[in-house]
C-alpha cells in the first residue's frame, strides 16, 4: 500500500547537507517526494511509496546522516492524491 507523509525534522539539519543526504536515501528506498529548509530551521519532507520504505525511511530520519543532529521528527499522514515522479530538492 502507498503512503504519503510530511516528516518535520528538527535539530541541526540546515547547513549540514542533510537535504542531499535525504535524497540520497530516498532514492535508496525508492522514495519520491521532496526535502526543502523552513524558515524556523526545521526540514520539511514529502515523501511517498510504499509502507515498508516509508517506516525504513522515518527510521532513517532519526538518525540523520553524521554530519546533523536531529533532535525531533514529527511524521503526518497525508491523502495519497497524486503520484509523486522524483525526489528533489527544494
Amino acid at each position: 500500500m502507498t503512503r504519503k507523509v510530511k516528516i518535520l525534522v528538527s535539530g541541526r539539519v540546515q547547513g549540514v547537507y542533510f537535504r542531499l543526504f535525504t535524497q540520497n536515501k530516498a532514492k535508496h528506498f525508492g522514495i519520491k517526494g521532496s526535502a526543502k529548509n523552513l524558515q524556523d530551521g526545521r526540514v520539511e519532507i514529502i515523501a511517498e511509496a510504499d509502507s515498508m520504505a516509508i517506516e525504513k525511511f522515518i527510521k532513517w530520519c532519526h538518525k540523520g546522516p553524521i554530519t546533523a543532529r536531529v533532535d525531533h521528527v514529527e511524521v503526518t499522514e497525508l491523502e495519497h492524491d497524486e503520484a509523486l515522479t522524483s525526489f528533489e530538492i527544494k
